[in-house]
């Protein structure tokens, strides 16, 4: 009897961790996972818009900035003095037309009451420049507009609110139109990327719900969507190589590595108190599409 009870103890022991393995199978095959998950978000870069010195820096490395809130100045003084100058150029301007305008509405007048006194001929040519001074006008005006608008961007102020990151000048650094000067971390705009295997993302649709684990918060999952799959990876074989020919890397026909596919994940918010995501974050991910998973309630 003895000898029975322990044979059927061993065998239930046995079923009962064999059920445990295939619903740990069937919730890993169902429930595609990945340990290799990165925290991503929009890094504005921000570029002076116009040349010149820094002579003014309102931030530090790493601080928290509200939108519209002044990043660092350009050496105003340069622009101050083209809108003066486009100032003096529309006002000479404007003198000018009103000279043209005179002339031509005299001739005007005698033609009107003599129109031999006057020829067709010279009347139009009093009349088209006076047109000429009016386009005269108008180009100054917008030449004004455009030193004023240059004299603006010389102040930068931040387009979102965020994270100041890779300060790299100093006040008497040349700033150069178009080229980027720092970062700035957009803080409602991080996401998580989940690179799945090729071979495990057939079965991901967008709207699944997912699960992430991120590394410096192990004990604290936080959840989502899957937004999209991506189409498409950079190849690494097939560039050109010496003598133009592809450089094709040599592949052992027994071992296949699978490609990395990357899946973004739309984290809900707001999220747990205490999680700070900072870009580059290592994160696990697990897209849940088994019904019976564990998940959060919609």
């Amino acid at each position: 009897m003895k000898k029975l009870v322990s044979i059927v103890l061993t065998l239930a022991i046995m079923a009962v961790a064999g059920w445990l393995g295939w619903q740990k199978w069937r919730h890993y095959t169902q429930n595609p996972w990945t340990r290799d998950g990165q925290v991503r978000s929009q890094v504005i870069q921000i570029t002076p818009r116009v040349s010149g010195t820094v002579t003014r820096i309102d931030v530090t490395d790493n601080q928290h900035v509200k939108k519209g809130d002044p990043l660092f100045e350009i050496d105003p003084s340069p622009y101050r003095l083209k809108v003066r100058q486009a100032k003096a150029r529309l006002k000479r301007a404007r003198q000018a037309s009103r000279g043209m305008k005179a002339e031509y509405e005299r001739l005007k007048a005698i033609y009107a009451k003599d129109a031999g006194a006057v020829s067709q001929k010279e009347l139009l040519r009093k009349e088209i420049a006076y047109l000429k001074s009016l386009a005269d006008v108008e180009s100054a005006r917008e030449a004004l507009n455009a030193a004023n608008l240059n004299l603006s961007f010389t102040r930068v102020y931040a387009p979102v609110d965020g994270w100041v990151s890779n300060i790299n000048f100093q006040i008497g650094s040349q700033a150069t139109a178009n080229r980027p000067l720092l970062a700035l971390v957009d803080e409602k705009a991080f996401w998580v990327f989940g690179f799945f295997r090729e071979d495990a993302i057939a079965p991901i649709r967008v709207g699944d719900r997912a699960v992430v684990t991120l590394m410096a918060y192990p004990d604290t999952p936080l959840y989502g969507r899957v937004e999209s799959i991506a189409w498409g990876i950079a190849p690494n074989d097939a560039n050109p190589g010496a003598n133009l020919l592809p450089a094709v890397k040599p592949v052992f026909q027994w071992i296949r590595l699978a490609q990395r596919i990357p899946v973004r994940v739309k984290l809900d918010t707001p999220l747990p108190k205490g999680v700070v995501l900072r870009v580059g974050m290592t994160a696990s991910v697990r897209v849940l599409r088994d019904a019976n998973a564990s998940r959060p309630s919609d």
